[in-house]
């Protein structure tokens, strides 16, 4: 079955790539190189892309990361003209029947693709610029508890994906954003590493982990980029050296104040319920729940939880895949209470894939929790 859906998948990929490199040949002057020249990069580029998906791990991590990035960078070229030549092929189509460019419909095609790649440049260098600069966002909250006359300053991050492409230099940026906002607690809600940790191990950055300073501790959940790991566990085990509280399906009361609930990801058909975890806790005590990818929301608002922390969606990354993320959650971003329950789905602090921000952010959360 998984084998079946890659090919499905990688069928699909190279249809949409054979259809982007025919319209652009299609569109270029026949004289010159440009046809060439087109074909021969869109080529190249997908096998980048193919290439470090399948063997990054293997190669020297230089030359993994440029390759990552040439490639992952073609992956958005190719959905940006993929929509530019469709809705240029209803132009056309709709001249077939009005006729109000009999003449230069050639000329419009070429064009287009050029005015479209203007286009799509400048978005891809703001949107790289936005993704290397992530914004912090505050959040103010009291939850609905025995007062202890407490708060509370949670720095969490989702999504850091590290591995070859968001590398050493890019967690050292992320450890220095995170201890400049002086936390009491660091909360990592997921895809801490992208794939294999072994890009993680070669360059120590568990020396980067032990950087952060949290007086109350750093506490980190699995996402669904664990299980793509060597073993199902080899985050979880390589975090714990690291200095990283590591929640599976469990429980950790904090200085006798507060519970941080952390769950397996939802992908884990092996994950308990959420009844389950919180069955023998203190209910005046103030409940932090960390859960990957933001489904079936109403759990935590039944269960009396006050925190939600989630992330996953990366606000679909670049438009328009934030307003797929929209309507394929209740909550595919920001913030929203439930009840007596506090939601946060974060964009991410890191990406997978791509490393462009367009129409989205990568930010850092910074929530003053008084309870």
């Amino acid at each position: 079955m998984k084998y079946g859906f890659l090919f499905i998948a990688l069928g699909i990929i190279l249809s949409l790539v054979a259809f982007v490199i025919i319209r652009g040949w299609q569109a270029l002057p026949a004289q010159g190189f440009s046809r060439m020249l087109y074909v021969g990069l869109s080529i190249a580029l997908f096998v980048a892309f193919i290439a470090t998906m399948i063997f990054g791990q293997k190669m020297p991590l230089g030359l993994a990361s440029d390759l990552s990035f040439a490639g992952n960078s073609y992956l958005i070229i190719m959905i940006y003209l993929l929509f530019s030549f469709i809705l240029a092929d209803v132009v056309r189509m709709s001249n077939y029947f009005v006729h109000f460019a009999p003449a230069g419909m050639h000329s419009f095609r070429f064009w287009w693709m050029m005015g479209s790649l203007v286009v799509i440049a400048v978005a891809m260098i703001f949107g790289n610029i936005k993704f290397n600069h992530p914004e912090t966002v505050s959040l103010n909250i009291e939850v609905a508890k025995p007062k202890q006359n407490g708060t509370l300053k949670i720095v969490a991050a989702s999504d850091l994906h590290l591995g070859f492409s968001i590398d050493k230099k890019m967690l050292r940026r992320y450890v220095e954003m995170i201890n400049a906002q002086k936390p009491d607690i660091v909360l990592l809600a997921g895809d801490v590493s992208d794939r294999p940790i072994e890009p993680l191990i070669r360059q120590n950055m568990e020396e980067e982990f032990r950087a952060i300073k949290a007086p109350l501790g750093v506490y980190a959940i699995e996402g669904n980029h664990e299980l793509y790991t060597e073993t199902p566990n080899a985050t979880a085990v390589y975090l714990r050296k690291s200095g990283i509280v590591v929640l599976q399906d469990s429980v950790c009361l904090v200085n006798n104040a507060f519970y941080i609930i952390g769950r397996k990801d939802y992908s884990n058909p092996q994950r308990k319920p959420l009844s389950e975890l919180v069955a023998n806790l203190n209910p005046d005590l103030p409940k932090i729940l960390l859960d990957h990818q933001p489904h079936h929301l109403e759990e935590a608002s039944k269960l009396n939880i006050d925190l939600q922390i989630s992330g996953h969606t990366h606000e679909g990354q670049f438009f328009p895949g934030n307003l797929f993320v929209k309507r394929m959650f209740e909550l595919g971003y920001g913030y929203m209470k439930k009840g007596n329950t506090h939601y946060y789905v974060s964009s991410g602090l890191g990406i997978w894939g791509p490393q462009y921000r367009i129409g989205t952010q990568s930010e850092l959360v910074v929530i003053k929790m008084k309870y």
